[in-house]
């Protein structure tokens, strides 16, 4: 049994991939349309901030995926 230390996890996404999907959507264009900043897309993208549960599902309903396609985790320590 492996065993993962929890610590050292992060929330990925492909946002950015999903807007350039979708028209090449920008960042305004997104927070607009969720009711957020276009600080606050931009800090998610890079991975310097964690959306709410509430705001994760709202980006994920956006793009018409599941939670899971948009976001993801990352282990610090061997992903990088």
């Amino acid at each position: 049994m492996l065993l993962y230390n929890l610590h050292n996890m992060n929330l990925g996404n492909n946002i950015r991939r999903c807007r350039f999907e979708k028209n090449e959507m920008s960042q305004e264009d997104l927070a607009n349309a969720i009711g957020v900043t276009r600080q606050t897309i931009h800090s998610i993208e890079k991975v310097k901030f964690i959306p709410s549960t509430l705001l994760a599902f709202k980006i994920a309903k956006f793009f018409e995926k599941s939670v899971e396609e948009i976001f993801y985790l990352i282990n610090d320590q061997t992903d990088k």
